[in-house]
């Protein structure tokens, strides 16, 4: 099998192929297409800060609409319609004027009507927009986390010397460098749309981040650049010495510049949820970084950061099963067994910490404003979050699946399957506590039946103490199945690895009785306050038993003897269709969470500052919502199919021969 790799890597960077793949996409073509779209980006969003007949500023800094506002006011004219008391602005102008030599202020926030949206008709400006969105939020989320595992995977192999980490980088980022395009292609078709649909909103929200935009322009020109260079160049930078770390240094940048733009655009978010450095008009009071630096701008950041890295591993890891499952060759399939393995060690990796990171984003939504907090899980949304529960679950059981699975590549892992049972048990059990709600929609007959509202045993279950436990519970046992898996070639040649082994299983029994002594006495038998209190001391419980068992491990397996002859390529079949569950699942729950991200705003445009008062300003049901989301997952999925087999061609001979 080393041979076939060894020979199928000295093959994977001849001119032929990097000129077969991708057709259109993967060409210099595709580089000037997304310049063009950047300098159209950049245009738009000069031209934004013109004015406009919806949203313009006077040369004294005074908006035409707060002027219109205050001139209807003194004039009496249309007064029943002002939804802002007629003295407020002339107060707000007074005060203004009266400060001298303060630091001038952006303009309020215009008062919209319906007749600042414009309208095309048969077209809905809300599912045009949110699609748009939502496409290219995927996409961007795939392109952005797939060059940070490229690079570490690029590093791992200069270090090691093993060039299967070396190949597999390369073929990640050839995947990610054809859905660059489309990445560029949806951005500009929401940008297109925002204009278009929304012009007041995205008038104001250029007079806010400005700056922003324009380095936002500038940061994705350097993306851009950085990533054909460090794409075409690998071939070329690949001696091992100062050119393959004057690559690394490329892969850097362009891992930096991706991030910050992610950073920048989930400023812009954040801001519409919780608007900060602006006065209760909307008026920006200092910098934009006070704008940018909002209440849930870190949260959203670290939440997002280790999303789109499980996501795109997801992707990936779909990618090596439909190339695993279309393969003919041993080597083929050794080789896609291989970097199936490796996207999924990355999406458990980052699934794991996903829940703790989304547990702090919604603290820190509750802390600023308990009427969105309320909205999101006690109101009409909280429906929503039993279908993210079942989806989560799905991810949770489809990849413990594909580690049971993986033990069948060697026949080591035989000692190990007898345990598979319980822990399967331990996870469905976990799961039916998590997707349990706490109250049922009833009719009157059916409330009567039950005596009540709530069942008589299950209503407990539905309560948040509950589900931490759950979920901590399920994070725990998954990682079991990752170090049984993990444990299945190898034997220690320690003495003392039995009883290493015996402080590990006792640190996680300790562990499991905390977490279940946390949820049951602190969530149900004390004050309401410490529900929420015990839930941090279940979280830091299992990031010890994590760190402390991977100490353990380490020093148990750092000189060990392999067993049972580990074979690449051994998968079963289904097992490749738990890594396409796993990014089917992640895409449909994006979806739907950025969904009830965006939607507890209600009607605002932005929080409290400025409202919606289009024909859409309503929140719509979630039978629709959903229905809107899976449009949009099947396809984005379509799409990514044809990625998949687009990236194929030109390079069906070289990995098959």
């Amino acid at each position: 099998m080393g041979s076939s790799v060894n020979h199928s890597y000295s093959l994977l960077y001849n001119k032929r192929e990097r000129v077969a793949f991708g057709g259109l996409w993967s060409s210099p073509a595709s580089g000037a297409l997304s310049l063009v779209l950047l300098l159209l980006t950049v245009l738009l969003f000069g031209l934004l800060t013109l004015p406009s007949a919806a949203y313009a500023v006077s040369s004294d800094g005074t908006s035409d609409t707060a002027a219109s506002v205050t001139a209807t006011a003194v004039t009496g004219d249309e007064g029943a319609k002002l939804k802002v008391p007629p003295t407020s602005f002339e107060a707000y102008e007074a005060q203004r004027a009266s400060k001298k030599g303060r630091k001038k202020k952006g303009p309020p926030a215009p008062v919209l009507e319906a007749k600042d949206y414009p309208e095309v008709e048969g077209i809905s400006p809300r599912v045009t927009v949110w699609l748009a969105a939502q496409m290219h939020l995927w996409f961007a989320a795939f392109v952005l986390a797939v060059p940070i595992f490229v690079l570490i995977l690029e590093a791992i192999g200069m270090l090691t010397g093993d060039r299967r980490y070396d190949r597999t980088a390369y073929e990640f980022i050839r995947v990610s460098i054809t859905a660059y395009s489309i990445t560029a292609i949806t951005g500009g078709l929401l940008l297109l749309s925002l204009i278009v649909f929304y012009p007041a909103v995205m008038g104001y929200m250029s007079s806010v981040f400005s700056s922003s935009m324009l380095g936002y322009g500038l940061l994705f020109f350097v993306e851009s650049i950085t990533l054909y260079i460090y794409y075409y160049g690998w071939g070329v930078m690949n001696d091992g010495g100062g050119l393959k770390r004057l690559h690394l240094l490329i892969g850097l940048l362009l891992n930096i510049s991706g991030t910050a733009l992610m950073f920048i655009a989930n400023a812009w978010v954040t801001f519409m949820m919780s608007p900060a450095g602006v006065d209760k008009f909307g008026a920006l009071k200092g910098g934009v970084f006070a704008a940018i630096n909002n209440h849930l701008w870190h949260p959203m950041n670290l939440h997002r950061f280790v999303a789109n890295i499980a996501y795109g591993g997801s992707i990936v890891g779909a990618y090596a099963a439909y190339k695993y499952l279309s393969s003919r060759t041993e080597a083929s399939r050794a080789h896609y067994d291989w970097m199936g393995y490796t996207a999924s060690f990355i999406a458990i990796g980052a699934l794991l910490p996903i829940p703790f990171a989304g547990y702090w984003l919604t603290a820190e939504i509750y802390s600023y404003s308990q009427q969105m907090g309320i909205t999101l899980m006690g109101g009409v949304f909280g429906w929503l979050f039993i279908v993210q529960a079942v989806l989560i679950g799905a991810l949770f059981l489809a990849a413990n699946y594909y580690l049971w699975c993986g033990m069948g590549r060697t026949e080591g892992g035989a000692r190990y399957t007898r345990y598979i049972k319980y822990i399967a048990v331990v996870l469905v059990l976990s799961f039916l506590v998590w997707f349990t709600p706490h109250n049922l929609v009833l009719t009157a007959t059916e409330t009567s039946a039950l005596g009540g509202q709530y069942h008589p045993w299950l209503k407990s279950l539905g309560l948040m103490p509950a589900k931490n436990t759950a979920v901590n519970i399920m994070v725990i046992f998954t990682y079991i199945s990752f170090l049984l898996y993990r444990r299945a070639g190898k034997a220690s040649t320690a003495p003392w690895a039995k009883q290493a082994t015996a402080v590990e299983v006792g640190l996680f029994g300790a562990a499991i009785a905390n977490i279940l002594f946390l949820g049951v006495y602190y969530g149900y038998y004390t004050d309401n306050v410490y529900k929420v209190v015990s839930s941090v001391p279940q979280v830091l419980t299992t990031l010890v038993v994590i760190v402390g068992s991977l100490i353990i491990e380490w020093a148990i397996f750092r000189r060990s003897n392999t067993v049972g002859g580990f074979k690449w390529g051994r998968m079963p079949d289904r097992s490749q269709y738990a890594l396409v569950l796993i990014a089917v699942s992640f895409t449909w729950l994006m979806g739907l969470m950025g969904f009830v991200r965006s939607a507890i705003r209600q009607n605002w445009h932005v929080y409290s500052i400025m409202k919606d008062a289009s024909a859409e300003a309503y929140t719509p049901s979630i039978a629709y919502a959903a229905r809107v989301v899976s449009v949009g997952t099947i396809i984005f999925m379509a799409l990514i199919i044809f990625i998949f087999w687009l990236s194929s061609l030109g390079k069906r001979d070289e990995i098959e021969g």
